[in-house]
């Protein structure tokens, strides 16, 4: 079992790298980190020796003064280094930079002298030093006007802020679960090969989108008035669209959106309620429950998911992965409404009433028993 730590666990790319490990059980094991070891000398030395992979992903990228961010990310470095030195620890090291390095700011400054002083320690003590230069990453729960411009206008779209283009550049972008399989395939294959330069590589990771700032802008618009305002899914032709639409999700209050209420057309017949309107493909399941009887308990992390009750009483819980805060709601199918599922949180599905539950299930992919997608987890 291969022991990783992951420096800046509770941030951004920290947590979704943190989580999808925890997939691999039996493979990897997770050392807890907190932001305050880099504080405690002895707390920071136990660290790096329980550890046969540190991801070093610990740093700020704003501050008001240049200065203390160049100091703060290159003291950050340094410290590592000494405890490594102290304890004689040689963890194979996945240093986080970015293609700011050779830009005129102090930020990419100081990820690219922190990667020189890795790559030094490496060569003096046969260690090992990935240095991964990383475009701009996007996804779900990053903080908005701080993490990306994606961040900052998928919070403004859900909570009826007007986003502002400042320049219509051209992004290049990598998806925050891209990202994190080329540093399990990193993690992985840190033996196969001898590397170059006395145990020293550095990767330039291919950005997997470009787009304008004013395209992207068009695209989340798009799905603000379709999704919020209407219930319909959005177009979702591409991995690039889907991952879009799945970091827009992450950005709406489920506790106060949902559930999303359907009209419903009455006459002598009975009643009509349409479910989902599809801009793309997808599946659309149906089920019983009976009384008393809970579905589910897994996540996606990858796939959207819609569940809408048609007749019957149900509640529907759905807790985040890695928290303790469940949200429930209550459907009936007298007043048809769904509940759309967020990726990496657990949710489950129980039969409150007294008659069998009816449920419609739509998913934006094929059930593949080889990729399912699926991991059980109690709610």
């Amino acid at each position: 079992m291969i022991k990783i730590g992951i420096t800046g666990q509770s941030g951004f790319i920290g947590t979704y790298l943190f989580n999808t490990l925890g997939l691999f059980k039996g493979k990897y094991k997770r050392v807890p980190f907190s932001d305050s070891i880099f504080e405690e000398e002895t707390a920071l030395n136990n660290f790096v020796i329980e550890c046969d992979v540190i991801i070093h992903l610990a740093a700020i990228n704003r501050h008001s003064d240049q200065n203390i961010l160049y100091k703060t990310n290159v003291g950050l470095v340094e410290k590592l280094i000494s405890s490594c030195l102290k304890m004689n620890s040689k963890p194979h090291i996945i240093f986080a930079s970015t293609i700011q390095e050779d830009r005129d700011n102090l930020y990419g400054k100081s990820k690219k002298t922190g990667r020189k002083l890795l790559e030094s320690w490496a060569r003096s003590n046969h260690s090992l030093v990935t240095g991964l230069i990383i475009p701009n990453v996007f996804g779900p729960y990053g903080s908005p006007y701080h993490n990306s411009v994606i961040a900052t206008f998928c919070h403004q779209l859900t909570h009826i802020e007007k986003p502002r283009i400042e320049i219509d550049g051209e992004l290049k972008l990598i998806y925050v679960g891209e990202l994190v399989e080329k540093i399990l395939h990193e993690i992985d294959n840190r033996f196969a090969t001898i590397l170059p330069n006395n145990n020293v590589q550095n990767i330039l990771l291919e950005h997997s989108t470009t787009i304008k700032v004013s395209t992207l802008l068009e695209l989340l618009e798009g799905y603000s008035s379709q999704y919020l305002l209407k219930g319909e899914i959005p177009r979702l032709d591409s991995p690039f669209q889907i991952n879009l639409f799945n970091t827009f999700l992450g950005y709406i209050d489920h506790a106060s959106f949902f559930p999303f209420k359907t009209k419903m057309a009455v006459d002598d017949r009975g009643g009509f309620s349409e479910i989902i309107k599809l801009n793309s493909g997808g599946q659309i399941s149906f089920s019983t429950t009976r009384p008393g009887i809970t579905r589910g308990n897994h996540y996606h992390t990858r796939k959207t998911e819609r569940f809408a009750v048609l007749k019957g009483r149900a509640r529907i819980d759905i807790r985040k992965v890695g928290s303790k805060e469940i949200v429930s709601f209550h459907l009936n199918g007298n007043e048809p409404s769904f509940v759309d599922m967020p990726i990496w949180f657990t949710h489950n599905i129980t039969n409150v009433g007294d008659e069998d539950l009816y449920t419609l299930f739509w998913i934006n992919e094929h059930y593949n028993a080889d990729d399912s997608d699926t991991y059980f987890e109690e709610v």
